[in-house]
């Protein structure tokens, strides 16, 4: 099985670090791409950065899918995710959404942990998009931004067990998120230190990549999921536009 993991922000040292991540969760037999968005915001933690995003998802999907299985949006938040699943011809799973779905299974709430002050506000907004605000016990964002604990994780430990035992005991969170490609790899290294299940949004991610691929769904078609109609486009990347243009 082929996942492509598609990175929106544009440094590719957190393409890198998301797609080593994700080897590492990936059962025998997967291999894993990254795509880098080609343009936008180095590390995405504004709505304007988002928004600029969701254009990168879907620019960087046209010119890497080819020979793809499934894709993963390997952005927390998923930024372009609905406009990505009407495009893909593969099955696509977001990182927020495969995190919060499996996260909703451990128990009756869950909370989320980010990096970056502005997420709060934003991941609420996707979680109620998605269905799951009522499942939602609170979210928890520490200063630094998840490029900045990626560049330095061990010093963002304590504030993020900090967090996490936060949302346990004021928000009565029955498992926690670690949301975002900048947060790879911590929840192992600290989830001796959290009450509850801790969740790594990568890993979450790449299951979800996994299991459906092996189902193997097929395309919709019809409905607002199905094969995106034919539009001119002007101004676009040759392989965005072909796709659009139904070329």
């Amino acid at each position: 099985m082929r996942l492509l993991l598609v990175n929106p922000n544009t440094s590719a040292s957190i393409t890198d670090l998301v797609v080593s991540a994700a080897r590492e969760f990936a059962a025998p037999g997967t291999t894993i791409a990254g795509a880098t968005g080609r343009f936008g915001a180095r590390y995405i933690a504004t709505r304007a950065a988002a928004a600029v995003a969701a254009h990168a998802t879907l620019d960087a999907y046209a010119e890497h899918a080819r020979g793809a299985d499934v894709v993963v949006l390997a952005c927390f938040g998923d930024p372009g995710l609905a406009g990505l699943k009407e495009l893909a011809h593969q099955p696509v799973v977001g990182m927020a959404e495969a995190a919060c779905y499996y996260a909703a299974t451990l128990g009756r709430r869950f909370g989320i942990v980010t990096g970056g002050a502005r997420w709060g506000p934003m991941l609420e907004e996707f979680v109620r998009s998605i269905g799951l605000s009522e499942r939602l016990a609170g979210i928890k964002t520490v200063a630094p931004s998840g490029a900045d604990i990626a560049r330095d994780p061990e010093r963002a430990h304590a504030m993020l067990v900090d967090a996490s035992n936060a949302l346990v005991e004021e928000c009565e969170a029955d498992s926690v998120i670690l949301g975002g490609a900048g947060l790879a790899r911590i929840a192992a290294r600290i989830a001796e230190r959290v009450s509850v299940p801790l969740i790594d949004s990568v890993g979450a991610a790449v299951k979800a990549a996994e299991a459906l691929g092996n189902l193997g769904p097929s395309k919709a078609r019809v409905g607002s999921f199905a094969q995106t109609p034919a539009v001119e486009t002007v101004g676009l990347a040759a392989a965005l536009a072909a796709r659009m243009e139904g070329r």
